[in-house]
């Protein structure tokens, strides 16, 4: 048996993509989800303690969405877009099968933007170009060929580009051997030609994960989900709260991720999610659309823990969303 409820210190913007590329690879599970109105989630630190958090619009404030691919569910898309306010963060990178096997080409996935933003609004959505990384194969010189290429064709659908600089761990130095270290000399030559492609295609362009500043290229330095963003995207205002971030560098707004790690199946060679691709395939067998959790069930012994889920919203926005949602 499992255990009755208890509070948990919770968030009330809701992350789908963190932890694992939902919206690719768990469709149909994610759209179960927000129609019945709940989600559990395993923690990932301690097995036996779940979470549960209520997928309402009177309990959250705000669905950001992040994936490397977004055709899955365009088709559905306004069966969360229509109730609740949203936030996409779509990565298009500049690399091939030979790094991120799972992810539809360039092209294919810059029209899928396009879409995206027509359903949801350009407004809406950020371009992801990250994490950049450097091999023989992606020299600077193909990075920005690719960026300018990409820039000049999203620009009219975006609300702006995040890009990141890879971080090296040792799980990367065995997956990537061929991956050739940034010096601070290519980072300033690499943020002064993505900073100035970006303002010449009239792109609002921004770091991410990093104190470092390149404000002489044109880039901005904040958080790349931070309440200001999400409340300007969707026409409200969000106290003002410090945003505490998940990692040193990071400056956004603690959110709460429904995923599970070792769960994505794109199989990029730079993940962080996933402990090996392999763990990943083999947990995807104990996906259930119809289950509440993302892999299996509630087992005996797990304790349920109600997400304490307190709205960011100004006192005024919250008394009009009461107001709305009693219409």
């Amino acid at each position: 048996m499992f255990s009755a409820f208890s509070v948990y210190n919770g968030f009330m913007i809701i992350n789908t993509g963190a932890r694992t590329d939902t919206v690719q690879y768990y469709t149909q599970w994610l759209l179960n989800r927000f129609r019945e109105g709940y989600v559990l989630v395993r923690n990932p630190l301690f097995p036996s303690k779940v979470i549960r958090y209520e997928l309402t619009p009177e309990k959250v404030d705000c669905v950001v969405f992040c994936s490397k691919n977004y055709r899955p569910i365009l088709g559905r898309i306004n069966e969360i877009t229509d109730r609740f306010k949203t936030y996409f963060y779509y990565t298009i990178t500049a690399y091939g099968k030979d790094i991120e096997p799972g992810v539809p080409s360039i092209d294919e996935s810059m029209e899928t933007l396009i879409e995206l933003s027509s359903k949801a609004g350009r407004g809406r959505i950020a371009w992801r170009y990250d994490p950049v990384l450097l091999t023989e194969a992606y020299t600077i010189e193909r990075h920005l060929n690719t960026f300018r290429r990409m820039a000049e064709k999203l620009s009219p659908y975006i609300d702006r580009c995040i890009f990141s600089f890879i971080e090296m761990y040792r799980k990367l130095e065995r997956n990537m051997p061929e991956i050739v270290p940034l010096t601070v000399e290519d980072k300033r030559t690499i943020a002064e030609g993505l900073g100035r492609i970006a303002v010449e295609n009239g792109i609002y362009i921004q770091t991410c994960g990093t104190d470092e500043d390149y404000a002489e290229y044109g880039i901005h330095r904040s958080g790349c989900m931070t309440l200001d963003i999400l409340g300007r995207a969707n026409g409200v205002e969000f106290r003002n709260i410090k945003h505490k971030g998940m990692r040193q560098g990071c400056h956004c707004i603690e959110s709460r991720d429904i995923g599970a790690y070792d769960t994505c199946l794109n199989r990029c060679r730079y993940c962080y999610a996933n402990t090996d691709p392999d763990r990943a395939f083999g947990n995807f067998r104990y996906h259930d659309p119809d289950s509440p959790m993302l892999l299996g069930t509630l087992k005996d012994g797990d304790i349920i823990i109600r997400g304490d889920q307190r709205s960011f919203l100004k006192k005024e926005e919250m008394q009009c969303r009461d107001l709305l949602s009693g219409l």
